[in-house]
């Protein structure tokens, strides 16, 4: 949304206090805490530091977040948060993001929804989403919706749930993902490039998953569990 909106970058929240750097123990370990580089010819082009941006689409009326989620000082970093919402008049969050499940590649994305409100909840579900379901370990994005009902604020969590035998950035996800905002936030998005992108990184998967027996059965596997999913929810509706 960023780039489609051209947004305009307004504040970041300092990292330094927030992210561990270097965690003591294996390299395997100590190499999911370490920024990303990048060296070419001998020459150290980038250094990622996380970071936290807060950008802002005036004509829409809409202030965007892009972040990491912070390994130290919840509290503190959700403060930070709730500062700019209370600064800029914010009335509602909407959290975006995905996670690996039992869902084929060459089906869209289910869509769950997670909130302290139910009545944003019921709201959501007028998209298309579903009713979250999980217990175990919480993220900081459930942390904040919780803390959201103290400082009068409704918040929410879409999330997409996408091939858990896939790795890397999954196109068809951010499209399906951003073509909900678009009907949600009334934003007149042209999504061509995403729809482009969907349908090309489709047909490659497709195409590798062709090579590998065993891979295929599995994902002719997972679209008969998918498609009998949604016959027995349209059953369920009707």
């Amino acid at each position: 949304l960023v780039k489609l909106l051209d947004a305009r970058k307004v504040a970041t929240i300092d990292p330094e206090p927030f992210y561990i750097y270097c965690f003591p123990g294996t390299m395997e370990t100590a190499a999911l805490f370490r920024p990303h580089i990048e060296i070419e010819d001998g020459l150290i082009n980038e250094i990622e530091m996380p970071s936290s941006t807060f950008y802002c689409h005036e004509p829409a009326n809409l202030m965007l977040f892009i972040g990491k989620e912070p390994n130290l000082r919840w509290q503190t970093f959700g403060e930070c948060i709730f500062q700019v919402a209370r600064r800029s008049g914010i009335k509602r969050i909407l959290f975006v993001g995905s996670f690996g499940g039992a869902v084929p590649h060459t089906r869209q994305p289910r869509m769950y929804i997670t909130s302290s409100d139910a009545e944003l909840r019921n709201e959501m579900e007028a998209y298309g989403t579903r009713r979250g379901g999980y217990e175990g370990p919480g993220s900081f994005t459930s942390y904040l919706m919780k803390q959201a009902e103290d400082q009068g604020l409704k918040m929410a969590s879409l999330v997409a749930e996408i091939p858990g035998y896939l790795q890397g950035p999954n196109p068809m996800s951010i499209e399906a993902v951003t073509r909900r905002l678009a009907k949600i936030l009334q934003l007149p998005l042209d999504l061509d490039s995403l729809r482009e992108a969907s349908t090309t990184w489709e047909m490659d998967v497709s195409t590798a998953v062709e090579k590998d027996e065993e891979l295929a059965e599995q994902v002719k596997m997972l679209e008969e569990e998918y498609d009998n999913d949604l016959l027995e929810l349209d059953a369920e509706e009707h």
